[in-house]
Protein backbone atom coordinates (compact mmCIF):
# COMPACT_ATOMS: atom_id res chain seq x y z
CA UNK A 1 0.00 0.00 0.00
CA UNK A 2 1.46 3.35 -1.09
CA UNK A 3 2.02 5.91 1.85
CA UNK A 4 -1.31 8.53 1.71
CA UNK A 5 -0.50 12.01 2.42
CA UNK A 6 -1.70 14.40 5.79
CA UNK A 7 -1.78 17.89 5.54
CA UNK A 8 0.61 19.40 8.12
CA UNK A 9 -1.71 20.60 11.17
CA UNK A 10 -0.52 24.24 10.90
CA UNK A 11 -2.09 24.12 7.00
CA UNK A 12 -5.52 23.02 8.23
CA UNK A 13 -7.86 25.83 8.01
CA UNK A 14 -10.83 26.11 9.94
CA UNK A 15 -13.63 26.82 6.83
CA UNK A 16 -11.38 23.26 5.28
CA UNK A 17 -12.46 21.06 8.18
CA UNK A 18 -16.06 22.81 8.94
CA UNK A 19 -16.85 22.21 5.31
CA UNK A 20 -15.75 18.50 5.37
CA UNK A 21 -17.43 18.34 8.73
CA UNK A 22 -21.05 19.70 7.19
CA UNK A 23 -21.54 16.42 5.07
CA UNK A 24 -23.88 14.05 7.85
CA UNK A 25 -22.09 11.00 6.52
CA UNK A 26 -18.81 12.58 7.55
CA UNK A 27 -19.73 13.96 10.50
CA UNK A 28 -21.05 10.39 11.41
CA UNK A 29 -17.74 9.00 10.33
CA UNK A 30 -15.87 11.58 12.95
CA UNK A 31 -18.50 10.70 15.72
CA UNK A 32 -18.06 6.46 14.65
CA UNK A 33 -13.61 7.18 15.28
CA UNK A 34 -13.69 9.67 18.32
CA UNK A 35 -16.03 6.95 20.21
CA UNK A 36 -13.57 3.67 19.52
CA UNK A 37 -10.47 5.67 18.99
CA UNK A 38 -9.72 4.25 15.55
CA UNK A 39 -11.63 1.78 13.24
CA UNK A 40 -10.55 -0.24 9.89
CA UNK A 41 -12.40 1.16 7.22
CA UNK A 42 -15.10 -1.53 6.61
CA UNK A 43 -16.10 -1.41 10.04
CA UNK A 44 -17.74 2.08 9.84
CA UNK A 45 -21.53 2.10 10.17
CA UNK A 46 -23.12 4.50 7.10
CA UNK A 47 -25.51 3.95 4.86
CA UNK A 48 -23.58 4.55 1.80
CA UNK A 49 -21.80 2.20 -0.79
CA UNK A 50 -17.93 1.01 -0.02
CA UNK A 51 -17.14 3.49 -3.01
CA UNK A 52 -18.90 6.71 -1.58
CA UNK A 53 -17.33 5.71 1.96
CA UNK A 54 -14.10 5.90 0.09
CA UNK A 55 -14.75 9.09 -1.34
CA UNK A 56 -15.93 10.34 2.43
CA UNK A 57 -12.75 9.65 4.21
CA UNK A 58 -10.88 11.27 1.57
CA UNK A 59 -12.46 14.41 1.95
CA UNK A 60 -12.12 14.14 5.71
CA UNK A 61 -7.96 12.63 5.35
CA UNK A 62 -7.67 16.30 2.96
CA UNK A 63 -9.20 18.36 5.10
CA UNK A 64 -6.62 16.86 8.23
CA UNK A 65 -9.37 15.58 10.48
CA UNK A 66 -8.10 12.08 10.09
CA UNK A 67 -4.60 9.84 9.47
CA UNK A 68 -4.87 6.49 7.81
CA UNK A 69 -2.39 3.96 8.54
CA UNK A 70 -1.58 0.28 7.20
CA UNK A 71 -2.88 -2.31 8.83
CA UNK A 72 -2.48 -5.49 7.34
CA UNK A 73 -3.95 -5.73 4.09
CA UNK A 74 -6.44 -2.78 5.85
CA UNK A 75 -6.03 0.69 6.65
CA UNK A 76 -6.91 2.10 10.16
CA UNK A 77 -8.40 5.50 10.40
CA UNK A 78 -8.17 7.57 13.79
CA UNK A 79 -9.24 11.04 14.32
CA UNK A 80 -6.32 13.77 15.01
CA UNK A 81 -8.37 14.97 17.70
CA UNK A 82 -4.91 15.74 19.79
CA UNK A 83 -3.92 17.74 17.10
CA UNK A 84 -6.79 19.64 15.98
CA UNK A 85 -7.27 21.18 19.79
CA UNK A 86 -3.92 22.51 19.47
CA UNK A 87 -4.86 24.15 16.31
CA UNK A 88 -8.54 25.59 16.84
CA UNK A 89 -8.79 24.73 20.58
CA UNK A 90 -12.32 23.37 21.76
CA UNK A 91 -13.99 23.51 18.02
CA UNK A 92 -14.11 19.73 17.16
CA UNK A 93 -14.71 18.79 20.54
CA UNK A 94 -17.98 20.95 20.87
CA UNK A 95 -18.49 19.53 17.28
CA UNK A 96 -19.00 16.13 18.56
CA UNK A 97 -20.51 16.74 21.96
CA UNK A 98 -23.22 18.70 19.86
CA UNK A 99 -23.56 15.94 17.20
Amino acid sequence: MRALHHPDVASVTLPGMLNALADEVRLSVVRQLAEAGGVVCGQFDVPVSMSTLSHHLKVLREAGLLRVTPEGSFRRHELRLAEMEIRFPGVLTSILQAA
